[in-house]
């Protein structure tokens, strides 16, 4: 059941180290829906959406990503969730 939708912007060295990859993988692992991309700031921002709890960690796990990644801040709002969103893309 998706209840939940949540839009984060992750900064730090979060482009060129397979962030966007390893975002996708996290959520496909715990189920979720939504989309990453990277943007021209320098910082990814990420839009998850689906079960409270799968939702709590994957902003959890936001901090850590990859080992080549060294976030320095995550700033996360609640967004209504779409029924139509499936899978979880990376954007261009």
């Amino acid at each position: 059941m998706r209840d939940i939708a949540v839009k984060s912007k992750v900064t730090g060295r979060v482009q060129g180290v397979a962030y966007r990859a390893w975002a996708q993988s996290r959520a496909a692992q715990l189920g979720l829906c939504g989309w990453v991309c990277n943007e021209i700031s320098g910082s990814v921002s990420v839009l998850v959406d689906g079960d409270r709890d799968a939702v709590a960690e994957f902003l959890s796990d936001l901090w850590e990503g990859p080992g080549a990644a060294s976030v320095l801040d995550v700033q996360s709002r609640p967004e209504l969730h779409n029924s139509a969103l499936t899978g979880f893309a990376i954007l261009q």
